[in-house]
């Protein structure tokens, strides 16, 4: 393990009624019992990035990542200080939410070499959400290393309440989640295969 990892649970969705951060305050204490650093969990709610707002590429800044923008700096900052992530995000008709490929494109180089677990959530587990995610991650040289696939039952889709009881709801996903973050430890350590690109 890289002596005080930095692992941090980016929440995907800022939908008004969204149930990620009940999902990520569910997903990030499993981790803390799972692996040995710092687990955070993000909001990208509290991270307001305007969409493509910098003039630049954030692919061809330089090595100290000069943006133009504060908001930008500020969000650089935050991923460059961290080793690994964790994704967790729902599934919207078979992709997965603007916000976080706008966060993932606000910046290039600070994800570059980080392994990264992916968390979906949805009807079917958000297979197909994970599979786009994937790509992504690859184009931004991460390493996922594990998906783990939440179902969400029908009734509790069709509830839109915003609210949920992930340790129950979720009870038989459990294990996997574990797998996922023993797997994201065995790659902070340089024991871990990724999963293929494709």
């Amino acid at each position: 393990m890289i002596h005080g990892s930095k692992i941090l649970v980016i929440i995907g969705s800022t939908r008004a009624k969204r149930v990620g951060p009940e999902i990520a305050e569910w997903v990030a204490p499993i981790g803390r019992q799972t692996i040995a650093g710092d687990i955070e969990v993000v909001d990208l709610k509290d991270w307001p990035l305007p969409m493509d707002d910098e003039p630049g590429i954030p692919a061809g800044v330089p090595g100290h990542y000069d943006y133009a923008n504060a908001h930008t700096r500020a969000w650089s900052e935050k991923i460059a200080g961290a080793n690994a992530f964790v994704f967790v995000s729902p599934q919207y008709n078979w992709g997965y939410p603007a916000p976080l490929k706008n966060a993932l494109d606000h910046l290039y180089g600070e994800w570059s070499g980080k392994p990264a677990l992916i968390v979906t959530y949805g009807g079917h587990r958000g297979g197909k959400c994970a599979r786009q995610l994937r790509q992504v991650l690859n184009g931004l040289h991460m390493k996922p290393v594990a998906v783990v696939g939440l179902k969400l039952s029908r009734a509790h889709i069709e509830a839109n309440t915003g609210t949920i009881d992930p340790a129950k709801e979720f009870a038989s996903h459990l294990k996997a989640l574990k797998r996922g973050y023993a797997e994201l430890s065995a790659a902070l350590n340089g024991k871990r295969r990724w999963l293929p690109r494709w």
